[in-house]
């Protein structure tokens, strides 16, 4: 992220007084370019950088400035230190080398507050390795190409130029522009496979007012269902569902209401709660869920 690198430069420069924008650019794995973007920055935010020519020359700091903590109120250094922290635990994010720097100027002891894993059980570093590949794609403006697989399981190879990372739903997204579709997408990280980075480099932004990522996430049409689910799946109900969208029957039973994409991935999701679940509307998805049931009873008869 922009605001560790910009910290860790200004670090940089305190230590070495001068280094060039390849030397930066290497030590980020980032380009010259947005090396010298991040200078840029530096500058505009009031800190006295500034580049030389020659042999010797580079990028420094002038002889007399102090990252001087006073430049911010306890407040906000505070506010610094429990963002960065937050960040750190995304697992994925290496803020760690940034948050015990500043605490060191600030003259604070860190307080570890939160603890969250957000990978998902049995994932391993090829994970990390994707997310730290998408990462540099970004900053580097590089497309990327891999194989995808659509909700159906449907391959296909796409070569995309990403944009953003993103959370949402227990789960990790890529958005970006799709070359095979001409259009703008949003690719599943799990349905992501055989990712590599390509020499391409493209110039796009996100378009104002069109990342809707809810719209974007599914294809298919949404439909409402209203399932009753039974007393003994209590702890999916609230995991799963909003609290306004639950309604407890005087039998301990459920009803839950809820809008999902529909699809292969909603079908295999009802019958996941197995003899637990009930579809009560629509009607075409109860007979759907039932003409499933009867098909796989079929393996054990």
């Amino acid at each position: 992220m922009q605001i560790n690198r910009l910290f860790e430069i200004v670090y940089i420069l305190l230590n070495r007084k001068t280094i060039t924008a390849r030397e930066l650019a290497e030590h980020f794995e980032v380009s010259v370019r947005t090396i010298y973007r991040d200078i840029d920055a530096l500058s505009i935010a009031g800190i006295p950088v500034y580049t030389s020519k020659g042999k010797s020359g580079g990028i420094s700091l002038t002889d007399n400035f102090v990252l001087n903590k006073s430049m911010l109120s306890e407040k906000e250094q505070e506010e610094i230190l429990m963002s960065l922290k937050s960040l750190s635990v995304m697992k994925f994010l290496d803020v760690e080398p940034v948050f015990k720097k500043l605490s060191t100027v600030f003259n604070k002891e860190g307080v570890s507050w939160i603890d969250v894993d957000l990978s998902q059980w049995g994932s391993d570093s090829d994970e990390k390795d994707k997310f730290s590949l998408i990462k540099t794609a970004i900053l580097n403006n590089r497309v990327v190409s891999f194989i995808y697989y659509n909700s159906n399981g449907e391959k296909s190879l796409r070569n995309v130029e990403p944009l953003k990372i993103i959370f949402k739903g227990q789960g990790w997204y890529l958005y970006g522009f799709c070359k095979l579709k001409n259009e703008f997408r949003v690719f599943k990280f799990t349905r992501i496979k055989k990712l590599n980075l390509q020499n391409d480099v493209f110039k796009r932004d996100i378009p104002n007012g069109t990342l809707n990522i809810s719209d974007k996430l599914h294809d298919s049409k949404m439909v409402t269902l209203n399932l009753k689910i039974h007393e003994n799946m209590a702890y999916r109900v609230y995991d799963e569902f909003a609290e306004e969208n639950i309604v407890k029957n005087s039998d301990g039973s459920f009803n839950t209401i809820a809008i999902f994409p529909e699809g292969d991935w909603i079908y295999g999701y009802i019958m996941s709660y197995g003899e637990y679940a009930e579809v009560i509307e629509p009607d075409y998805i109860r007979e759907i869920i039932r003409r499933k049931f009867e098909e796989g009873l079929k393996n054990y008869i």
